[in-house]
C-alpha cells in the first residue's frame, strides 16, 4: 500500500499514525505534518470554481455567484482564500449583470447605444451567456 500524498510538501513518504473519526492518519516522514486521507465526497466541477472566481475579480457579490450557479457562497469564500484572488477596489465603477440566451445576447449587441459609456464582458454560463456591464458612477 502506498501513501497518500503529504498535502505540506508533496511527499508519499509517511507512516500511519492512528485513526481518528474512523479516518486513517499519517504522519509524513518528510517534514513531520499529520494528515487524514481526502474524504471521498461530491467533487465540484472546475468549471464552476473558474467561473466563481471570475466572477468575483468583476465584482459579483458571493451571494450573487451563489445564485447564479448554484454553489454555496461559503465554497466560493473557501476558493477565493485558497487561490489567493484578490479583486481590485472598484470606486468608480459599478458591475451589473444579466443573463441572456444566445438570441437575446444577438440582439443587444445589434444596437449600437448598449455598445457605449461601459465596459462590457461576456461569459459562457451553461446554455446560456452572462453579460457583467461596469457604467461609471454619476456625480451629482
Amino acid at each position: 500500500m502506498t501513501s497518500p500524498v503529504c498535502p505540506k510538501c508533496d511527499s508519499t513518504d509517511a507512516t500511519k499514525s492512528g485513526v481518528v473519526n474512523e479516518r486513517q492518519r499519517f504522519k509524513c516522514r518528510a517534514c513531520g505534518y499529520h494528515y487524514t486521507v481526502a474524504k471521498v465526497g461530491r467533487e465540484v466541477n472546475p468549471y464552476y470554481v473558474v467561473k466563481a472566481l471570475q466572477l468575483y475579480i468583476e465584482g459579483v457579490s458571493y451571494r450573487e455567484i451563489e445564485r447564479l450557479l448554484g454553489v454555496s457562497h461559503v465554497s466560493v469564500m473557501n476558493w477565493v482564500k485558497k487561490y489567493g484572488v484578490k479583486a481590485p477596489r472598484q470606486l468608480d465603477y459599478h458591475p451589473t449583470y444579466k443573463i441572456l440566451n444566445q438570441k437575446e445576447l444577438a440582439e443587444f449587441f445589434q444596437k449600437p447605444e448598449n455598445l457605449k459609456s461601459a465596459g462590457l464582458v461576456v461569459t459562457e454560463l451553461g446554455d446560456k451567456y452572462m453579460m457583467i456591464r461596469w457604467e461609471r458612477f454619476r456625480a451629482g
